[in-house]
């Protein structure tokens, strides 16, 4: 008889995690490992997409944290949260791609809007998506974040960011009042 496995486990990231979490976000995204989910940016970006020092940065950072996701024993899910004034930022967000599609993003997503209205005591939460992420998109409208029109220009040349394979890219703010 096999055990239940367990429900999330949700905790701030330690510098012991960054090597798992840097693999966590590239599995989500790129390469051909990240195809096995959803939110796969392998057709629009090449190269990384983050790197450890990027990931130190987010943990270390006193406004932010790197919200830390484990099942049965492993990181299976991430997000950064950064409090900006009357806001907060959400970033960084990676569901590993065999359980994308079960609902965890959803409980992340709930989770991490708790925290930020207990700990922070922000009314929104913004996020920027690449504008061209439609179904991405409609997932966080799904969640109750509107598109703004507002929109920031990609960072083409800085390959932190990956090696985009097309020429429009940009990111459109998204925001969502929390209640």
């Amino acid at each position: 008889m096999e055990t239940p496995a367990t429900g999330p486990r949700f905790r701030d990231a330690t510098d012991s995690d960054v090597d798992a979490l840097v693999a966590l976000i590239e599995s989500a995204y790129r390469g051909d490992a990240s195809r096995a989910g959803w939110t796969t940016e392998a057709d629009i970006l090449d190269g990384r997409r983050t790197d450890p020092e990027g990931v130190l940065e987010v943990i270390k950072s006193p406004d932010s944290r790197l919200l830390t996701v484990e099942q049965d024993g492993r990181i299976v899910a991430c997000c950064q949260l950064e409090h900006r004034g009357g806001h907060a930022y959400f970033g960084m967000f990676a569901v590993s791609p065999a359980l994308q599609g079960a609902g965890l993003g959803k409980q992340i997503m709930a989770e991490a809007e708790r925290l930020v209205r207990e700990t922070w005591g922000v009314t929104e939460m913004h996020m920027t998506v690449i504008s061209v992420r439609d179904d991405l998109i409609a997932w966080y409208e799904r969640r109750g974040y509107r598109r703004t029109g507002q929109m920031s220009p990609f960072p083409y040349g800085d390959e932190r960011f990956g090696i985009p394979q097309r020429d429009d890219l940009q990111f459109e703010l998204l925001v969502k009042k929390l209640a």
